[in-house]
């Protein structure tokens, strides 16, 4: 990987981690971008859906099963607009968990930068199966 892209990646991510810090989730926050041709088309968090209460957790400190995770959050916007994420790069603060990575792979996504592994590495492992590029940024 050459000089340039290294310097957009962490760009990139550094704006990922500041859109994690818009969730109301109280374990852990997620950010993500999705980068076509050097422009942002879609970002988003981890959260509830439009019109629910901004509470991610339950009374007993799980997550609500209806969050959406970061990427879900990002590609459903983006599928609301005109553009295409084919041929993107995701850019996530947290590696997808293996049904986000589905939803990558579906939507054209070619290259995956993360910050920090997930616990389940079945994400990763999936996406490499499917021939999508996954890069842990160490900054």
């Amino acid at each position: 990987m050459d000089a340039k892209q290294k310097r957009y990646d962490a760009a990139y991510m550094r704006m990922a981690k500041e859109w994690a810090k818009l969730s109301h989730c109280v374990r852990k926050q997620v950010g993500a971008l999705i980068v076509k041709d050097q422009m942002i088309i879609a970002d988003g968090y981890n959260g509830t859906p439009s019109g629910f209460p901004n509470a991610c957790e339950a009374e007993d400190g799980t997550t609500q099963w209806y969050v959406l995770h970061a990427e879900a959050n990002a590609i459903t916007k983006m599928a609301k607009s005109n553009n295409s994420a084919q041929g993107a790069t995701l850019y996530i603060t947290l590696s997808p968990c293996r049904e986000c990575a589905k939803l990558i792979h579906q939507a054209g996504i070619v290259r995956v930068v993360y910050a920090e592994a997930y616990k389940d590495q079945s994400g990763l492992t999936f996406l490499n199966q499917a021939g999508v590029e996954c890069v842990a940024l160490s900054e």
